[in-house]
């Protein structure tokens, strides 16, 4: 789908006023005593909070009000049909683990999205009031140091660079094995970071962001912020990653190629 250049500035507009509406939301409840969660998943722990709930029904409510005839994919109210080939694609909450064990690397998840991927992407600190941003020729971000311009890494070999994941155990264990395949010859493995990882990648901190398990709304603003950073984002096979399952964001091609190598060599054993 073609997007007029004419609406870039509204559609921007718009997702500035999702994650302005979504951060008093996500304070309101971050580090509270009283602060409980559900668990959503059987046999696992998916936790979910009144935050994550609250804080995607306020970005629905302006999106209702501002965009009402574009879809919606949120992780907590589901999808709601559009007639105009854009979809909103919500993460109220990415890293609920995190928020509700008061870390501050959770981030709210803003895309702009047409039938190929994500068009336009926000990632949203609240806590540190950070935000990067990334798409139809823009790439910054802007925090309590002031704004400045996103670019990630230029290429450096695997042995000298820092690979991010959020589990240590990533999705299946052969999954696992390939994550730790790349992880043993790099210079240095981060844990935890969940969308952060992919905010430090696109600004220029780190070489490699690798998942599994992922859906829609977990990849596809980090994918719009890490690609107009420079970045590449893919899947395991090098295809497209924007509906979700296994991902590989990368500071550059080369990186990218010496990391996915390994990926599929191992998956192949």
């Amino acid at each position: 789908m073609h997007v007029d250049p004419s609406t870039h500035a509204e559609l921007i507009r718009v997702a500035h006023a999702l994650a302005d509406a979504a951060r008093p939301v996500t304070l309101r409840h971050f580090r509270s005593a009283g602060l409980t969660s559900e668990n959503k998943e059987t046999g696992g722990f998916d936790p979910v909070t009144i935050a994550d709930r609250d804080a995607e029904a306020a970005m629905r409510a302006v999106l209702v009000a501002q965009r009402p005839d574009d879809a919606i994919l949120g992780e907590e109210h589901g999808h709601k049909a559009g007639t105009t080939g854009l979809t909103w694609v919500l993460d109220p909450i990415d890293g609920t683990r995190g928020y509700i064990s008061g870390t501050p690397t959770w981030g709210v998840l803003i895309a702009v999205s047409d039938d190929t991927g994500p068009l336009f992407g926000i990632i949203d600190q609240p806590y540190i009031a950070e935000r990067f941003l990334g798409g139809f020729g823009q790439s910054q971000v802007t925090g309590p140091m002031g704004s400045a311009e996103l670019r990630c890494r230029a290429a450096r070999p695997l042995a000298e660079a820092t690979v991010v994941t959020t589990f240590p155990e990533v999705g299946t264990m052969s999954e696992g094995a390939a994550f730790q395949a790349v992880a043993s010859r790099a210079n240095l493995t981060r844990y935890g970071m969940d969308c952060y990882g992919y905010a430090l990648l696109a600004a220029g901190q780190i070489d490699l962001v690798i998942e599994a398990g992922l859906n829609a709304y977990d990849i596809q603003a980090p994918i719009a912020v890490v690609e107009a950073a420079g970045g590449i984002v893919t899947d395991w096979t090098g295809g497209p990653a924007h509906a979700g399952g296994q991902a590989i964001a990368a500071a550059n091609p080369d990186i990218h190629a010496e990391a996915l190598t390994i990926i599929k060599e191992a998956m192949n054993d």
